[in-house]
């Protein structure tokens, strides 16, 4: 008996240690966007999505994730269809050149394939339980059961969206045991083909992007400018920043995106060296409790599912502030829990209960 309360009071632990964490990420989020903008009805949004977002927590933590494999086939179809629908002019909007959003009204626009990330991790550990029909062989399935969400996401374009696809489909892979041999080949083949997807499937400007990173200031009023003034704001930041809504570049308008996409400059230049270490040690704080969620997964689906919404994570982490810093093109991902967007917002709040779900159930715990 004494062993199953210790068990219980450490399954709480953890999932407190998770809720708060990103809580207190999601909190600081609002007040950096009107830290960013000196907007009260653009953080005021924001806070209406985390009240929503917590109240979607509150439903999933409750329901038994292996439930979900009962519903796969309809979670996969209704990501096809919304990203379909998006690509409708008239239902979709275009933002920044690409036609992903769906407008709501006084609530801003949702992006589908911010929810098409939660379908998909879902999905396909479903796919990669029942693998052995395939004979264990579980590549080319998996394959084309990503690659069609991520052609029409494409189709919009978000080639950075795409990207985090491809991370989490092989993180899924991988936990799942596949041949690391076909994960090699996979790369392989992917790494061949870049020059191939730069040429004739990406848009003038969205080239542009990718190759200016390598040197911003070929273009320093053009596809560099973006780059150039996120260095100026964090190297502006030194050790501990100029304070809290003390940011010229955000104030007087230099940094793009300030409040989405080049959040993390912002905070670079108001809260310093530090307060961007202490923002990264909580990412990596979440992303290390995630990966025990992982492995401490009762069955094989849960891995799955936690190691994909792990994945999901660190790839909007690792994108996000590589764009920041001017170590990877820019591509318009949102930092998790902190950048502005209610579909983002939404989704990442969602992941976050699959994991609370898939540790509380470990033991046989759940909140019922």
């Amino acid at each position: 008996m004494s062993q199953l309360r210790e068990r219980k009071l450490a399954l709480e632990w953890l999932s407190v240690a998770l809720i708060g964490l990103t809580l207190a990420l999601t909190l600081f989020g609002v007040l950096m966007i009107y830290s960013a903008t000196r907007s009260v009805s653009l953080a005021a949004r924001q806070a209406a999505w985390l009240c929503m977002s917590l109240v979607a927590f509150a439903v999933l933590v409750r329901v038994n994730y292996a439930e979900l494999m009962r519903i796969n086939r309809y979670i996969y179809l209704s990501v096809i269809v919304l990203l379909v629908a998006v690509l409708v002019p008239g239902i979709g909007k275009v933002v920044n050149g690409a036609r992903s959003w769906i407008p709501l009204g006084p609530l801003g626009s949702c992006q589908p394939s911010e929810f098409a990330k939660i379908g998909i991790i879902v999905t396909l550990a479903t796919l990669l339980r029942n693998s052995d029909l395939y004979g264990r062989h579980e590549v080319l399935p998996a394959l084309v059961h990503v690659g069609i969400p991520v052609l029409l996401i494409l189709l919009q374009p978000d080639f950075g969206t795409g990207m985090v696809f491809i991370v989490i489909l092989f993180a899924m892979l991988f936990v799942a045991g596949t041949d690391i041999k076909w994960l090699i080949g996979m790369i392989a083949i992917g790494t061949a083909s870049i020059p191939l997807l730069v040429k004739y499937g990406l848009r003038e400007y969205q080239r542009r992007r990718l190759l200016v990173f390598l040197n911003p200031y070929s273009d320093p009023l053009g596809a560099g400018w973006n780059i150039i003034q996120s260095l100026v704001s964090v190297g502006s930041g030194r050790l501990f920043g100029k304070g809290l809504f003390g940011s010229t570049q955000g104030r007087l308008g230099f940094l793009p995106e300030r409040h989405n996409d080049f959040i993390f400059a912002l905070v670079a230049e108001e809260l310093g060296f530090v307060g961007s270490f202490l923002l990264l040690a909580t990412y990596a704080l979440i992303l290390l409790l995630g990966i025990r969620v992982a492995f401490s997964a009762k069955d094989f689906f849960g891995r799955c599912v936690a190691a994909g919404v792990v994945s999901m994570y660190f790839a909007h982490v690792v994108i996000n502030v590589g764009m920041t810093l001017g170590l990877m093109p820019v591509t318009g991902i949102p930092l998790p829990f902190v950048s502005s967007g209610g579909s983002s917002l939404l989704t990442n709040w969602v992941g976050l209960a699959l994991l609370v779900n898939v540790y509380n159930r470990r033991g046989g715990f759940s909140f019922r």
